[in-house]
């Protein structure tokens, strides 16, 4: 599997990029911003987007959808639950001080447990609100990679004080469905570096049993 990570944006919102080497079919995962930095890496690995997902609708992560679709003809995927959220995108920029990248149309919601397929590469999206009401992960069963949007960091979670946050949600969220997952299993955050389940479950301080 390629897996290319791009820190996109002002917010530097990690990009995730991932396609299959035999059919040249891929995903894009929360195309923030930096689309053509984006594209160079598609057109590099010659890669065909199937998917642009993103993981919520803050505007880091999906405030260029729109672009990456009028260049690649791909749909856009988001949780329903976030399609409020969406809908404050200009507020969003006023508060960051950004551009607001207009109006972004969402082509299909992907349900808790369901399956994305760019070619034979697949994901199990795993709803996982806290972060936001719509926050999802994706997690690569084959590949032991999970993408945790803002849900998971290293040493850290989400932030939950934000319009549709909640501690609590988030908290039950990651220890029913984040830390199910093995432990070998590669974390990429939606910003920062890379981790493992392992590696949080023993050392988030937000996680730790005291």
């Amino acid at each position: 599997m390629i897996h290319e990570i791009l820190a996109v944006g002002p917010l530097q919102c990690n990009c995730s990029i991932l396609g299959d080497e035999a059919t040249h079919d891929a995903m894009v995962i929360d195309p923030g911003d930096d689309i053509s930095r984006i594209t160079a890496i598609l057109e590099k690995h010659k890669l065909h987007v199937k998917q642009i997902v993103i993981t919520h609708a803050h505007i880091d992560h999906v405030g260029g959808a729109m672009k990456l679709r009028a260049l690649t003809g791909a749909p856009i995927l988001l949780n329903e639950n976030d399609y409020a959220l969406l809908k404050l995108l200009d507020m969003q920029a006023a508060w960051l001080g950004m551009a607001t990248p207009g109006p972004v149309t969402i082509d299909a919601s992907p349900p808790h447990l369901s399956k994305l397929q760019a070619g034979p590469l697949s994901a199990t999206v795993l709803h996982t609100p806290g972060h936001t009401e719509g926050s999802i992960c994706l997690y690569f069963e084959p590949q032991q990679t999970l993408i945790a949007g803002d849900t998971l960091f290293a040493g850290s979670i989400g932030r939950t004080d934000l319009p549709g946050g909640s501690f609590e949600k988030i908290i039950r969220s990651i220890h029913n469905t984040v830390l199910a997952l093995p432990d070998d299993t590669k974390v990429v955050p939606g910003h920062g570096g890379l981790t493992t389940i392992g590696h949080e479950r023993e050392s988030n301080p937000f996680l730790i049993k005291r």
